[in-house]
């Protein structure tokens, strides 16, 4: 038996399936059941709120100083097949002449 979700508005556990929404019966709120499911991934967006996936190419839009380290990455830098994570740098990476490294999606834009 499939479970289904809890209305968004008042918490009931006695949602059910009509066509393309899910109902709530305690309040009347529907909602659609593909927005549902696709609230449950990862949602990344860049600096000019494009969606970021995994295995995208990004550039940086600005000078970034790498901690603990006197090398900077230029604006315009591109990074190849970024990862998605959580947390608050959530892109890991790899830059050639870096290394592995996580950056935060507000300083780059999809390539």
């Amino acid at each position: 038996m499939s479970t289904l979700p809890p209305c968004p508005q008042c918490q009931s556990a006695y949602t059910y399936e009509d066509g393309l929404l899910y109902v709530c019966p305690e309040c009347g709120h529907e909602w659609d059941k593909v927005q549902d499911e696709a609230d449950d991934g990862l949602m990344v967006k860049d600096a000019n709120g494009n969606t970021l996936s995994d295995g995208d190419t990004v550039s940086l839009i600005k000078d970034l100083k790498v901690k603990g380290s006197s090398t900077v990455l230029k604006v315009g830098t591109k990074v190849k097949n970024i990862r998605l994570v959580e947390g608050d740098h959530n892109i890991d990476c790899k830059i050639g002449s870096a290394g592995a490294m996580k950056l935060k999606s507000e300083f780059v834009k999809k390539a």
